[in-house]
């Protein structure tokens, strides 16, 4: 599909967008670019593919909640530049 400059001031004036005059040749190639991606799209095979019309009924997969990473605090604050304890020590911000 080719877009002509009286389609897009057509299309300009449906949708109430102003576009100058010496702006409609390149709206008209940007858009032109446009249909010619989705036409490439619709060259995909996706035949096998079911349809979906919403994502609310489908469960994400679960995971354990279980901790695999952390406890070594001390390996963790070695380059801190101030530490209380096992923590970071900021400077108060609110006073």
């Amino acid at each position: 599909m080719s877009l002509d400059i009286s389609t897009v001031r057509r299309v300009a004036q449906l949708a109430r967008i102003e576009i100058d005059e010496d702006q409609l040749n390149v709206t008209a190639e940007e858009l032109n670019n446009i249909f010619s991606w989705i036409q490439q799209l619709e060259e995909v095979e996706t035949g096998g593919v079911e349809p979906l019309a919403s994502v609310t009924g489908h469960k994400l997969p679960m995971r354990p909640d279980s901790v695999s990473d952390g406890g070594y605090p001390e390996k963790v604050l070695d380059n801190a530049p101030d530490r209380a304890e096992n923590f970071f020590a900021v400077p108060k911000v609110v006073e």
